[in-house]
């Protein structure tokens, strides 16, 4: 059988998030984040790592562009940290933060590589989790307020609004081990209306000001399936699901919340009595694409619980299984209103043998790639209107709570003189970019 081959306008890109890149955390005007003051509580990330450093892409941009460059890459997704345009999380902008990004966004045209911005990939403005963070019904009207001193002052065509709520709802408010590292499913679910909520507000924002451009989230989604057939097991699939997967894309497309999660949900968080009239109608304003995040399925038994059924990777949360993302994007067309899709994050922290002469061995990742780009291609096979693939990560980099000891990146750091060498990964991406083919 012939290697897959994609169509010759599917878009191959990498992504990467401003906190885990960029460091300068306290330069050029930069207000403090929840990470700034989550990593700096003792025992909240391994050994100590904190955001400050980081990989200097602030200071080392367009060596970063060129990297990108020499990938063949067709786009770039980053974030933008709301703390380095507003410090405070309101008021006047600060113009080093934007010009930043305007210097970053000009690099990327000029080496005809296409950007598209996230606007919230999880650090909040510190003086606003002060003031309540995402609980706090304003947070999401200060993010539209955001949302338009940056629309307005960069020329991007493609913006992502929030980057994985559900990581932040169930990661920094329902477990705790990510910022703010708040434990309580009655602050959590509030939070995520919130979340939702400024998503809705930014894209009408966009779409008033900017009619041509295009917006969506960033949702990762976990399709769930029965670990057996025992009785009962039926039941907590849905209900997985509804949690991982319905509770997100349900408002967005369909202006609803799952009725069977939000249930659950009324039992355990005052939530439903913060939704007011209209939010429902903000949070379904049309999108123009939808980033799709994959790394991994849950299988659960009769009791909810998840069951291992495949391999993992260094991180034991992810479960290796292609098969879930051609799954997720099938579900997709099946089930909710057409528009482009984008796998916006798709990777894996793999070991890295670094050889005596530079070069940079990564097995593991070239597989995981092959083998789920593999999926994305059988997904398009079936009509799927996948327009686009970024690999998670471009740069090894600052991985939230894990520190910096697992490696996502295609590109290795070296964190002792931030060299940059790109790994086996990196080149057997740069042949697919140039070719369209998997081998």
């Amino acid at each position: 059988m012939a290697d897959p081959l994609f169509p010759a306008d599917f878009v191959w890109g990498a992504a990467t998030s401003a906190y885990q890149i960029e460091g300068a955390t306290a330069e050029d005007g930069r207000g403090p984040s929840v990470w700034d003051t989550f990593c700096a509580v003792p025992g909240n990330v391994k050994d100590g790592a904190t955001g400050d450093g980081a990989v200097e892409h602030y200071h080392r941009s367009a060596e970063d562009l060129d990297v990108m460059a020499s990938l063949g890459l067709d786009a770039y997704r980053f974030s933008i940290a709301w703390p380095r345009v507003q410090p405070d999380g309101a008021g006047r902008p600060d113009q080093r933060g934007l010009d930043f990004y305007r210097r970053l966004a000009d690099g990327l045209g000029e080496r005809g590589i296409a950007p598209m911005a996230t606007l919230f990939h999880w650090d909040l403005p510190q003086r606003l989790q002060d003031k309540g963070g995402w609980e706090n019904r304003d947070t999401a009207e200060r993010f539209a307020d955001y949302a338009e001193i940056v629309f307005d002052a960069l020329d991007i065509r493609d913006w992502l609004t929030v980057n994985e709520p559900k990581t932040v709802v169930e990661c920094g408010y329902r477990s705790g081990v990510h910022a703010p590292g708040v434990q309580d499913d009655g602050r959590a679910f509030v939070a995520l209306h919130h979340l939702l909520l400024a998503h809705g507000r930014a894209s009408r924002v966009l779409h008033d000001r900017h009619p041509g451009r295009r917006i969506g989230p960033a949702l990762n989604l976990h399709p769930a399936y029965p670990a057996d057939d025992a009785p009962g097991t039926a039941e907590a699939v849905r209900h997985k699901d509804g949690l991982e997967n319905r509770l997100y894309l349900d408002p967005v497309f369909r202006g609803a919340y799952p009725e069977d999660t939000l249930a659950w949900i009324a039992e355990r968080s005052p939530m439903p009595s913060f939704i007011r009239d209209g939010d429902l109608a903000a949070i379904s304003e049309p999108i123009d694409l939808l980033g799709v995040q994959y790394y991994t399925s849950h299988f659960v038994d009769a009791a909810g619980e998840r069951v291992l059924k495949h391999p993992t990777a260094q991180l034991e949360w992810l479960e290796i299984f292609p098969g879930g993302l051609y799954d997720l994007l099938v579900r997709l067309k099946r089930d909710y209103p057409a528009v482009p899709l984008y796998v916006t994050e798709n990777g894996v922290p793999a070991p890295d043998e670094v050889a005596p002469d530079g070069r940079v061995h990564d097995t593991a990742r070239v597989t995981f790639l092959r083998d789920h780009l593999t999926a994305v291609h059988a997904a398009l096979s079936e009509g799927v209107p996948v327009e686009g693939y970024f690999v998670w990560s471009l740069l090894d980099n600052f991985e939230w709570a894990e520190g910096y000891d697992p490696r996502f990146g295609i590109v290795h750091v070296d964190y002792e003189t931030q060299k940059r060498t790109l790994k086996d990964s990196a080149l057997w991406y740069r042949d697919v970019v140039a070719t369209g083919r998997l081998t």
